[in-house]
């Protein structure tokens, strides 16, 4: 029992998809809490100059 578990790779394909999703996620999350300001400060100033 415990040596074809160990042989089912069946969901590990998926498995590997999620985390790389989430990771994914995780980074673009990261990106727009630090780009977020300054890219509202630079559409602030092209609203305010127009």
């Amino acid at each position: 029992m415990i040596a074809s578990f160990r042989r089912d790779e069946e969901g590990q394909g998926l498995a590997e998809y999620a985390l790389i999703l989430a990771l994914i996620a995780i980074v673009a999350i990261i990106a727009l809490i630090f780009l977020g300001t300054q890219v509202s400060t630079i559409l602030s100033k092209v609203g305010s100059s127009i």
